[in-house]
């Protein structure tokens, strides 16, 4: 059987059970460690037992959970981070703040580099892109990996929800067409994994999802 390009493992983190996904290319072992929000002793130990070698970390937004802390990953990893866009800069900049409020550390950084709609990140030999998708933050991005049908959507859409509109930047509407119009073209069968909860496919959530589903949007 054929070893597929891509492989990833879900590490879920802090107290609010953030996904933080490690992937990486089969051919190379080279990962990148997708929202690195807290515990980095269970990151570092997913990494130690995937037996790969994190060359970056991306982001998806910038909520505590998500990126509290990617700064110091990095550091440890000499790795650069990626993403999100411009937009989020706001919460980044906030990080510290937000992990009182939470109990979770979080170190404010800017990134190595902004991420912006039509741009790549590559893992290894991955090359996945990169589209905007705002509504639970400005500048949310999302992960496409076409070869794989995967996607990593952060908060953007759930199994059977959708992410919180009412922080500071969110905007509902704005939401429910990013997952209209970003999420939905790139195909039913592309299975994704949210930044909460179960991984889901696109066909099911079109089918069943009381937010976004197609049944519910028609009725609108």
């Amino acid at each position: 059987m054929t070893q597929p390009p891509l492989r990833a493992v879900i590490v879920p983190v802090t107290p609010l059970q953030q996904n933080c996904s490690i992937i990486w290319c089969t051919t190379t072992m080279k990962a990148a460690v997708i929202d690195p929000g807290g515990d980095l002793p269970r990151i570092r130990a997913a990494i130690a037992q995937a037996g790969v070698t994190v060359e970056k970390i991306l982001l998806t937004h910038g909520h505590i959970d998500h990126a509290g802390e990617a700064k110091p990953l990095a550091d440890e990893l000499g790795v650069p981070i990626e993403g999100p866009h411009e937009e989020d800069r706001f919460w980044l900049a906030r990080l510290d703040e937000d992990g009182r409020t939470y109990g979770i550390r979080g170190v404010v950084f800017e990134p190595d580099r902004w991420l912006v709609e039509g741009d790549t990140v590559t893992i290894g030999d991955l090359i996945l892109d990169v589209y905007e998708t705002p509504g639970h933050t400005r500048g949310h991005v999302i992960f496409h990996h076409p070869p794989s049908k995967l996607a990593l959507v952060g908060d953007v859409l759930f199994q059977g929800s959708v992410g919180r509109s009412d922080f500071p930047g969110g905007d509902h509407d704005q939401l429910v067409r990013s997952v209209v119009e970003k999420l939905w073209p790139l195909g039913d069968d592309t299975a994704f994994i949210p930044g909460h909860g179960h991984a889901s496919t696109f066909a099911h959530e079109r089918a069943s999802n009381g937010f976004v589903g197609d049944a519910v949007l028609a009725g609108q």
